[in-house]
């Protein structure tokens, strides 16, 4: 059998009993850090075997861990932090492991995708995850363009050291949308930032050392205003009563525009 581990993102209390007992019961266990994992293992006191499986020679283990999964061992396949196969390698392996008539099962946890999109309070009911943003400033912009069109909650991983280029980037191609960044998820410096991405990447960009790794969740791109429209509904929650400002923000909010551009669109009408 070929289980699927989730290992803890940082804090590593969120490892689960039958993960323990899974990696404690394996014959070998996969890792793309044998390294790395160790440390993980000892903590638990756990004595199984690794075996490094990274993109560099996933090809050559894969076979070398078929042999293994045929003859009857128990294989325990692990990432360096979170679910495995999230941007990380393993899908050959799962992929043959299936089409040879071989159990796979998942072993779930922890995944910073799915922590980030939980915490980021932005619509959680359709969402895409896209990986890492491509590092290369026109092929980053390409895709972003090509997902102009998405209405679902974009997921994205990020480097510390690209974070302000996505960020701008974001803020310029999809009409500065509301995002929330994770930084540290579930280590000791976790954080949160959330507002328009121009916004976030200001907070950001005031830093002395931007450190840490990124989990970048933005929500929908604003729908392009029709001033007369905005303007119109503004006006209609002010005649109830509403004072423009609260009105403002009660517009900006169901039509997920920045507030800036209905006050302009009021101004405009005045």
């Amino acid at each position: 059998m070929l289980s699927i581990v989730a290992t803890p993102i940082g804090n590593l209390d969120d490892i689960t009993y039958r993960a323990v007992a899974t990696l404690r019961a394996a014959a070998v266990i996969a890792c793309e850090d044998t390294r790395h994992t160790r440390k993980l293992l000892t903590h638990f006191g756990i004595s199984s075997p690794t075996l490094s499986l990274h993109e560099h020679n996933e090809a050559a283990r894969t076979a070398e861990l078929l042999a293994r999964l045929e003859a009857g061992d128990a294989v325990a396949l692990v990432s360096d932090a979170g679910t495995p196969l999230i941007s990380d390698p393993g899908y050959r392996l799962v992929r043959e492991a299936a089409a040879r008539g071989i159990r796979v099962t998942p072993v779930p946890g922890a995944s910073a995708l799915l922590a980030a999109l939980a915490a980021a309070g932005l619509p959680t009911d359709a969402f895409r995850f896209c990986g890492f943003l491509p590092r290369k400033s026109g092929e980053r912009r390409r895709l972003l363009e090509s997902l102009n069109s998405e209405t679902a909650t974009l997921v994205f991983y990020e480097a510390p050291h690209r974070i302000l280029e996505s960020l701008a980037d974001i803020a310029e191609i999809r009409r500065d949308p509301e995002v929330a960044v994770a930084r540290e998820l579930t280590k000791l410096h976790e954080e949160f930032l959330r507002g328009r991405a121009s916004e976030v990447r200001a907070t950001l960009a005031a830093r002395d050392q931007i450190r840490g790794e990124f989990t970048l969740v933005a929500g929908p791109a604003p729908v392009e205003a029709d001033d007369s429209d905005v303007a119109s509904a503004v006006l209609a929650l002010e005649a109830q009563g509403m004072p423009r400002m609260e009105a403002i923000k009660q517009v900006a909010r169901e039509r997920g525009l920045p507030k800036r551009e209905v006050y302009a669109a009021v101004e405009a009408r005045r």
